[in-house]
């Protein structure tokens, strides 16, 4: 016996103080489960939240009790019929491939039975109509039947073992119509053999097995497709780094090893295993995970980098700051599993029509059973039509057009560098009309950046930087980017509030407030011209230098702000920022709706304003004073680099300097929507053609399973239209015009 698995040690203290656990769930195998298990562990005494996530099958259950038993978690799953143990990639890697595995085993054995029974049976359908003899029809039909059990058997577990579990626990999944179908089907069959009937279903049970089994598979490649991304994510990250030991010895220390403060040498042509700060040497990075940028990025002393970029040239001494845990990679990483496990609220109604949906289809062919024997006809016709009835409203169709499309689109999102973090995400971005930005950070760039370079001694500027690199000023560490991997200067001091000094080339230097370096004049001349910047000034001797600091807008932002006027949304600006500058802004992006110097509760008025007259606003903001505004708008996204509290009130965030990935969202969403809905009328009108008819007895069990196969393999197709859809993210001189057609509020509702 296994000794027992203590479960508090696994679990996390998260930053709000509460406590999370995360486990992996076996036996999920539908959509339907994901309700049945949060439902079930709603009614744990001390448990706030349990969220599953169906793609990797992994739930995370919080809660802030201090004296709760995480024990009674794992207990309440094996009551509802689920097991779990604790998540570990690895064994979930390898159980995903075992599970994939045996799919595709049973659709092998699903599908050769299936061909076989098939050549028995087009023999007695033609040998019916000329001259096959009764003992010849019923040897073929014995045959099939010693393909057909053994075969089914077999092929059938995925769908029996879960509806077993279903009704054990009282509850109600796809799988119960599909096994009763199938074993209906079978049973008949059976029957009408041992009594030598013209017809027998083998077929048509092995057949609906196969087509469902194929379903089963393309989804389960839809969604180890969306976890690739994350995979390949978490598998740039090197399993080892080069420590420097007290002593100078290099040492390779697999990265769980690394803590931070650790050296970590990264040779020329490695990858980078960690987060941290350059501490020496100077080299080119392919930083373009993080950044979006294929260009390769400059580092030196100060610089920062991120697990999983690549130096290209020269050596570097990295000091540590995030190794096996929090860094950036493991972030972004956490943020596609929170987008492929995301369901909207369209999601959530595919569930409950589908758990609605299979007690009707029950009823409906108990009715049509007893409706043709009030009608007269035979017990044996009344079955057979039941059965049709049965086979043909499996709601597989409708399980899948929802789920299908949001699992593709999450990773369409994320190719365009979008991270979806909230349950309705896709719906609330693609019911919104207008947007709303915040400026600072979010339609200019985060950091300030020279404004005036172009009036500067580029050897001062050169100096100037280099000696930025001893500071720990803000304005400094942006001025310091120019540095471009140069060593600081030795020697350099800082004085708190003033600036940073130093002996450059025999000569006194000095980087900071115009008067600690002696041009006050030169500041006053230069901000008259540009009230709204920043000024940090450099003496050399009897040299100086003002160099203009003021955040610029992003590469794309004119193009985007375009492409959204001519979709059709409102536009707006919002900021606590002073008046000049978003005015400056606003008139350089053609927006006329502005508003400035405002407080976080004035920003909320200002959304609730919108929403009284009718209106869905996306809010796009980076900032602690955005917080609020992100999570009372309608939809919302941050820049990756915004403020913690930021990111988690947004519903998405977006990577990269540029804001295409914002009309990216909007086009993307709003054609997974469509595609949601288009499923959805898929479902209702094929089973509105198709029940009547099977009702009427005018479908065999044969026709009915083709029939329901091909619904779903339709839906399953058009779902992956939503890939289709996605696009890179274009440069700033190429709107995305052509990709963002005008906006259409989008429903679902049939």
């Amino acid at each position: 016996m296994s000794p027992a698995i203590d479960y508090s040690a696994l679990v996390e203290t998260r930053p709000d103080g509460s406590r999370r656990l995360e486990l992996a769930v076996e036996g999920i195998t539908c959509a339907a489960c994901i309700g049945d298990i949060e439902r079930g562990l709603a009614t744990v005494p001390g448990l706030d939240r349990a969220r599953l996530n169906y793609t990797n099958r992994r739930l995370a259950a919080d809660w802030t009790a201090p004296q709760f038993d995480p024990g009674a978690i794992v207990a309440r799953l094996a009551e509802l019929g689920y097991k779990a143990h604790p998540f570990e990639a690895s064994r979930e890697e390898a159980r995903d491939e075992a599970e994939m595995r045996f799919l595709l085993r049973c659709l092998a054995v699903s599908g050769f039975a299936a061909m076989n029974i098939m050549l028995f049976s087009v023999s007695v359908w033609s040998g019916n109509v000329s001259d096959i003899t009764p003992e010849t029809r019923d040897l073929f039909h014995w045959i099939s039947a010693l393909i057909a059990l053994p075969a089914a058997a077999y092929a059938g577990q995925p769908f029996f073992r879960n509806a077993l579990r279903a009704l054990r626990n009282r509850s109600m999944t796809m799988d119960v119509p599909i096994s009763l179908g199938v074993c209906l089907a079978l049973g008949m069959s059976l029957y009408e053999t041992i009594h030598s009937a013209e017809h027998a279903y083998f077929d048509s049970a092995v057949m609906l097995l196969f087509f469902l089994l194929l379903g089963r598979v393309l989804d389960q490649v839809m969604r180890r497709k969306t976890r690739a991304v994350a995979g390949n994510l978490l598998a740039l990250r090197g399993e080892t780094a080069v420590v420097l030991g007290e002593d100078g010895q290099a040492r390779e220390t697999p990265v769980k090893g690394v803590r931070p403060g650790d050296r970590v040498l990264v040779r020329p042509g490695d990858r980078v295993a960690v987060d941290g700060e350059v501490i020496s040497g100077a080299s080119e990075v392919d930083a373009s995970l993080v950044t979006g940028e294929t260009a390769r990025e400059p580092v030196g002393p100060g610089s920062l980098v991120y697990a999983g970029t690549v130096n290209v040239s020269g050596a570097l001494t990295v000091r540590v700051t995030a190794a096996a845990e929090g860094t950036l990679l493991q972030e972004v990483n956490r943020l596609v599993e929170t987008a492929a496990g995301a369901r909207s609220r369209y999601l959530r109604l595919a569930d409950r029509a589908a758990r609605i949906y299979s007690p009707v289809v029950h009823v409906t062919a108990l009715a049509t059973a007893i409706g043709w024997l009030a009608a007269g006809a035979g017990l044996h016709a009344a079955i057979i039509t039941a059965i049709a009835v049965l086979i043909i409203t499996c709601p597989c169709a409708l399980a899948l057009a929802v789920p299908a499309t949001q699992v593709v689109a999450s990773g369409g999102l994320f190719r365009a560098g979008v991270l979806l973090q909230s349950g309705e995400a896709i719906e609330r971005l693609a019911a919104c009309d207008t947007v709303v930005f915040d400026k600072t950070g979010t339609l200019t760039t985060p950091d300030p950046r020279i404004v005036n370079r172009a009036e500067l001694d580029p050897g001062l500027l050169a100096l100037a930087a280099r000696l930025a690199l001893s500071s720990r000023h803000p304005l400094a560490s942006a001025l310091a980017a120019e540095a471009r991997g140069q060593r600081p200067f030795e020697g350099a001091t800082e004085t708190p509030g003033q600036g940073v000094s130093a002996v450059v080339e025999g000569e006194p230097a000095r980087l900071g407030s115009a008067a600690f370096c002696g041009a006050e004049a030169q500041a006053q001349t230069v901000l008259g011209a540009s009230p709204d910047a920043t000024v940090i000034c450099f003496a050399h001797g009897a040299r100086r230098a003002v160099i203009l600091m003021r955040q610029v807008l992003r590469p794309d932002a004119v193009a985007v702000v375009a492409e959204l006027k001519r979709a059709g949304y409102e536009l707006a600006i919002l900021s606590g920022d002073r008046e000049e500058p978003v005015a400056r802004v606003a008139a350089q992006l053609g927006v006329e709706n502005w508003r400035a110097g405002l407080k976080p509760a004035e920003k909320i008025a200002a959304l609730d304003e919108f929403a009284a007259r009718g209106r869905r606003v996306l809010m796009v903001g980076d900032g602690l004073n955005d917080a609020p505004a992100l999570a009372a708008a309608h939809a919302s996204i941050s820049p990756v680099t915004a403020a913690h509290l930021a990111q988690a009130s947004a519903d998405a965030l977006f990577l990269g300097d540029r804001l295409a990935p914002v009309v990216d969202a909007a086009r993307l969403s709003r054609r997974a929507v469509a595609i949601m809905r288009q499923n959805l009328w898929i479902a209702v009108i094929y089973n509105v053609v198709a029940v009547p008819l099977a009702i009427a007895g005018f479908v065999t069990p044969l026709i009915a399973a083709g029939a329901m196969s091909g619904s779903s393999i339709i839906v399953t197709l058009n779902a992956l239209r939503a890939r289709l859809g996605s696009r890179p993210t274009p440069s700033p001189e190429t709107a995305p015009s052509a990709a963002l057609p005008p906006h259409r509020p989008a429903t679902l509702a049939p």
